[in-house]
């Protein structure tokens, strides 16, 4: 581009994140950072700015946007408060490796260390917003020269998207947001470029990889999260077939492998399927491919693993011991394939996945009714948000993974109320139907957010799962604690009803049966815009969740009446 003299450092800004493919800024305006809400408006639809309901859920948008695309997610949000909302979603951002670039604004320079209203400087007794941000992003800078957001900008982006992954910060105090930068006369290139190729893998390392897996008859391989953001589903599905194993995937990857190929074992660790485990005794070795095995994917897998060689292809050391291939993701499992002689034999498929043997709760309907009619209702290019608590163990356990959209949990910091804003953020971005699974502590935390999404007529299905309770903390109570004591159950709450006495344009539904839910949520895959559906359970139903089980003296080896193919439940 051809610049006509100095613009403003929140026009430079605006422009370089337009031309690096950034659609979309979330955020909540305020006097420190209006001026880059201007500079957005004034770029002509090229970047839309997104206005939420809190600074929260705005990172959560740019976090959902940013795993829906494999793009940089960027939020924006002014001083003080506004500053401190974003800590809770850029540390999820931060522990699940997802690229989001935070614009803060500050007051002006002139006041630092003056008193001024919401001063974050650092100076004269105020906190210091560099050593909060500082500690969960990958790159955090105060900009104090107007002329160097250049080299800030390009630093910030290209450390955010280069492994590990994670935040970065910009502080902007309102004075230097609104200075003239200037710029060389002529601009060809955008200094906001990709991050630079991955470094390969140790050779060694890959040699003896190539061996282990080379001599073993029978491999387990368990997906995560990084071949989603690797886009290397595909590389990761050719592998498979090279080596004849099985597949396993963390909680937060469903997606990352068809969960209806022969193959397909379940999802590893506490909310998972008892077929990864027997498929991993059976195994002579057990790749991880885009994970680390986190303590939520492991749990219930540590002795066998202790008896079998571990491989991981993941840009940082697992977990657990075995080899690593750091590096690209997609590349290295390229180079795998090629090396590997292709199998002649594999572990059985599944047939059926081995469920957790959760207790009866008594009730006519159940989660598992629930999530088999949102499965008979799911457009298979959908993308889905599952919340923490009962609900996001249960549609973990329990939904399969569209064959074509996301299905994200938030398991870095599992914080409730993410999805709402998450959900919001990839509908936005993709324009597809965006389902948001979520409990009534969630939705009381962060569920106003459907006002941002009825602003906008995001293509979302708000699914309320409503125990009125906190019920995976009075489970807690129950079993580890000597009897509920009462603090996390509620009075009823008719959420599908106060929905639709506050948004009357939103389509709202209270279903009373899984077939009430089931054709509400296909009326809704109609619309273009926005919904609610919201069903009541119990707040004592046992989720599937290995902790829980054991603890109420389940035994999770007697799956024979447990066990069920997906989609059993008769929803019509």
């Amino acid at each position: 581009m051809t610049a006509a003299g100095p613009i403003r450092l929140v026009d430079y800004l605006a422009t370089e994140l337009g031309r690096a493919g950034v659609s979309h800024v979330f955020g909540v305006g305020g006097a420190n950072i209006e001026d880059l809400y201007d500079a957005v408006h004034h770029t002509a639809g090229l970047v839309r700015s997104v206005v939420a309901k809190h600074e929260f859920s705005a990172v959560t948008m740019a976090d959902g946007y940013s795993r829906a695309t494999a793009r940089l997610g960027v939020v924006a949000a002014t001083s003080g408060g506004g500053a401190m909302n974003l800590v809770p979603g850029l540390t999820e951002a931060y522990a699940s490796r997802i690229p989001v670039l935070a614009l803060v604004g500050q007051p002006p320079t002139a006041l630092e260390g003056q008193g001024a209203f919401q001063d974050s400087s650092g100076k004269a007794g105020s906190f210091d917003a560099r050593e909060v941000f500082e500690p969960v992003s990958r790159f955090c800078a105060r900009v104090t020269e107007p002329d160097s957001i250049v080299e800030l900008l390009a630093r910030a982006v290209t450390t955010a998207q280069t492994d590990p992954k994670g935040p970065a910060v910009l502080l902007l105090p309102k004075d230097v947001q609104q200075a003239p930068v200037a710029l060389p006369p002529t601009r060809v290139d955008s200094p906001v470029q990709p991050p630079p190729p991955p470094v390969g893998p140790d050779a060694t390392a890959v040699d003896r990889a190539v061996r282990v897996l080379g001599a073993a008859d029978h491999v387990l391989v368990i997906a995560g999260e990084g071949v989603a953001t690797a886009a290397a589903r595909t590389e990761l599905a050719e592998l498979v077939r090279r080596l004849g194993a099985c597949v396993a995937v963390t909680p937060d990857a469903k997606d990352v492998f068809d969960n209806h190929d022969s193959r397909f074992v379940g999802v590893a660790g506490v909310m998972g399927h008892l077929n990864v485990e027997q498929c991993l005794r059976r195994s002579d070795a057990c790749l991880l491919v885009g994970t680390r095995l986190p303590l939520m994917a492991r749990g219930g897998l540590e002795a066998a693993l202790a008896d079998t060689p571990v491989i991981c292809v993941d840009p940082e050391p697992p977990f657990v011991a075995g080899t690593a291939l750091s590096g690209g993701l997609r590349e290295t499992l390229r180079t795998l394939t090629g090396r590997l002689e292709p199998r002649s034999h594999d572990l059985p498929g599944h047939g059926e996945l081995a469920t957790l043997p959760v207790p009866p709760n008594g009730g006519a309907e159940s989660y598992l009714h629930a999530l088999a009619a949102i499965e008979a209702a799911l457009p298979p290019d959908a993308h889905v948000f599952v919340d923490a608590g009962n609900v996001g163990a249960s549609a973990i356990h329990l939904l399969p993974a569209p064959r074509h959209g996301r299905f994200v949990v938030a398991v870095g910091m599992g914080g409730m109320g993410y999805t709402f804003g998450a959900g919001i953020g990839a509908a936005l971005a993709t324009g597809r139907r965006t389902y948001v699974i979520a409990g009534d502590g969630a939705f009381f935390m962060h569920g106003m957010e459907v006002h941002t999404a009825v602003e906008y007529a995001a293509p979302v299905t708000f699914v309320i799962l409503n125990n009125n309770a906190h019920a995976m903390c009075v489970t807690r109570e129950d079993l580890f604690q000597g009897g509920a004591r009462g603090d996390n159950l509620f009075l009823p709450a008719d959420i599908a009803g106060g929905a639709a006495a506050m948004f009357p344009a939103l389509d709202v539904a209270r279903a009373e049966s899984a077939a009430q839910l089931h054709r509400a949520l296909l009326r809704t895959n109609r619309s273009p815009g926005p919904a609610l559906a919201a069903m009541d359970f119990d707040p004592r139903e046992i989720p599937p969740f290995l902790p829980f089980l054991t603890a109420f003296g389940q035994n999770p080896t007697d799956v024979e009446e447990n066990s069920h193919e997906h989609g059993p439940v008769h929803v019509g």
